[in-house]
């Protein structure tokens, strides 16, 4: 059995409770409650039947305050609390990083790439040219890191991937969500690109402003992405694709089942010695995830994706 360890957490990010619920196949719906997130105790009581990875156990977990830690133990039944997250080196066979606050991504994971462990590390990434060269660097040192939004294994993507055909050429992706560029833009454009397989991207502009992020891509390939995030809508995740024969809406509701998907997807790659998602998928994402703040930062100015080396 494959040994976990969990880092966590990150303001407003559940996902240490429920990454770690539906790896060790119990949750305590009242804790996962009390400390804010009641949706997440409603989907892992609506998939109860699902729970569980016979092939893992999360066995260690470390937070930066005792009280989280101790309570996600508790919520999830881990069974060892480590003081430090250099602690779990020689005691996991793999880390869940899960934190979605790319700042501190490269200095947590640090110790468990220099110990050779292999490692998801939640989405984004990075935030900065700076911390994605550094994964680039390590990758191709031949380190295991394996990262992406859950969205690339969301159902509802597949459903309208398996009738692209139908739709003719592809002219145009229109995509909706709430929340922030960074954070929450990476969950659309993964399930995009993963939709499309995974073209690379040519050029980013952002035409709106922070907080109201209107960002035009454009592929190597001719297709065109206009992705719109706001902070203060409602609503789902939604994606309309336009062929030139038919076009479909995608509408993301099932959080669970990607999460499984995503998790099931690193443990299958750790049981195979290296990630099963090619890390330049990812670094696609990435390059324009930033290049689309820098156009923001530059009065919205078009950027090149790969410009940077």
């Amino acid at each position: 059995m494959i040994q976990l360890g969990v880092i966590g957490m990150s303001p407003g990010n559940a996902h240490p409770y429920s990454w770690s619920a539906i790896v060790n196949g119990c949750f305590d719906a009242a804790e996962i409650t009390a400390v804010g997130y009641p949706a997440v105790a409603a989907y892992l009581q609506a998939n109860r039947e699902t729970l569980g990875i016979p092939a893992a156990r999360v066995t260690h977990v470390w937070s930066q305050d005792k009280k989280i830690t101790e309570s996600i133990s508790r919520a999830v039944q881990v069974p060892n609390i480590v003081n430090k997250l250099e602690d779990m080196i020689g005691k996991v066979d793999a880390v869940l990083l899960t934190r979605d606050d790319p700042e501190n991504h490269v200095a947590m994971a640090q110790p468990f790439i220099d110990a050779g462990i292999p490692l998801f590390i939640d989405k984004p990434l990075a935030g900065t040219w700076q911390d994605l060269d550094y994964f680039k660097e390590q990758v191709a040192k031949g380190k295991f890191i394996m990262s992406c939004s859950s969205q690339r294994y969301a159902n509802e993507f597949k459903v309208v991937k398996q009738e692209l055909h139908n739709l003719g050429s592809i002219e145009l992706v229109t995509a909706v969500g709430k929340k922030d560029w960074l954070k929450y833009g990476v969950h659309l454009m993964e399930g995009i690109f993963s939709l499309l397989d995974d073209p690379k991207a040519a050029t980013v502009q952002h035409v709106g402003n922070d907080g109201q992020d209107i960002v035009h891509i454009e592929l190597e390939n001719g297709i065109h992405i206009t992705m719109h995030l706001f902070m203060e809508i409602t609503g789902t995740f939604q994606a309309s694709v336009y062929g030139q024969n038919g076009w479909r809406l995608v509408e993301v509701k099932n959080s669970y089942s990607q999460f499984r998907d995503n998790i099931n997807e690193f443990i299958r790659s750790v049981q195979e010695g290296k990630p099963r998602l090619a890390f330049e998928k990812t670094e696609n994402i990435i390059r324009t995830l930033i290049a689309a703040k820098d156009s923001l930062a530059q009065g919205g100015k078009k950027i090149q994706v790969y410009a940077h080396s």
